[in-house]
């Protein structure tokens, strides 16, 4: 993975499906890790309560040491759209703050807090996934990181792979979204973070991009954070 393109701050965007709040969650507990002496935190930036996914791996990001922000209502009925009230002073707060955000809500809530994340100089990376309909090919991806970019205020910084059908996953979904993510980042103007994939599922996927002559350091190792929708 670039870790070269991860910032302090860095926003996590995409379309609805794709996993990127598995991601977020997975990419605040890998920072953490990396450096445990510096406070991490997650903001949950999906505004619509049924969809607040970091709220479930509340305990795991505690148990990593990363504290997740959350809104009052999350995975409760209480159906109230709403941002964490600390997401404002997370963004400027020392350490690393990672912010999940959802969908077209999410992105004009984002763009609440443009000038401030701009300031900061954050990252917006753009998570794809070429087994979600409305991403399948690189030209939606593309309108997708442009409806998401007006509504927000912000460009994407760069793209992750994360090309999955969940427990179903064979290494060659992972292989064959590959040429699909290159296209992605050419089409979106974006560099290429990592392509991610799940160790519980494909414990053999290192071995396999070593054999097939590609670099397993582009790979970003997850666990199965959040409950899946699809």
């Amino acid at each position: 993975m670039n870790e070269g393109l991860i910032r302090p701050c860095t926003v996590v965007v995409g379309h609805y499906g794709s996993g990127k709040t598995n991601f977020a969650v997975n990419l605040a507990l890998s920072v953490k890790r990396r450096h445990p002496e510096a406070p991490a935190r997650i903001a949950d930036l999906d505004t619509v309560n049924p969809y607040f996914r970091t709220a479930d791996a509340a305990e795991l990001l505690r148990a990593g040491g990363v504290e997740p922000l959350l809104p009052e209502f999350a995975n409760s009925n209480v159906d109230i759209p709403m941002v964490p009230s600390a997401l404002r002073a997370a963004i400027r707060a020392p350490g690393f703050t990672a912010v999940d955000v959802g969908g077209d809500d999410g992105a004009v809530a984002l763009g609440m807090f443009r000038s401030e994340l701009t300031a900061a100089g954050a990252a917006v990376l753009f998570v794809v996934n070429r087994f979600r309909p409305l991403i399948a090919t690189p030209e939606g991806a593309r309108d997708c990181m442009e409806e998401i970019a007006e509504a927000s205020g912000l460009k994407p910084t760069a793209l992750v792979n994360n090309s999955n059908l969940g427990a179903e996953t064979g290494a060659e979904d992972v292989l064959s979204s590959l040429e699909y993510a290159r296209e992605c980042s050419a089409l979106c103007g974006l560099p290429l973070l990592c392509h991610c994939y799940m160790p519980a599922v494909l414990p053999d996927l290192p071995r396999v991009f070593r054999e097939a002559g590609l670099d397993e350091g582009e790979l970003f190792p997850m666990e199965q954070a959040t409950r899946q929708l699809f």
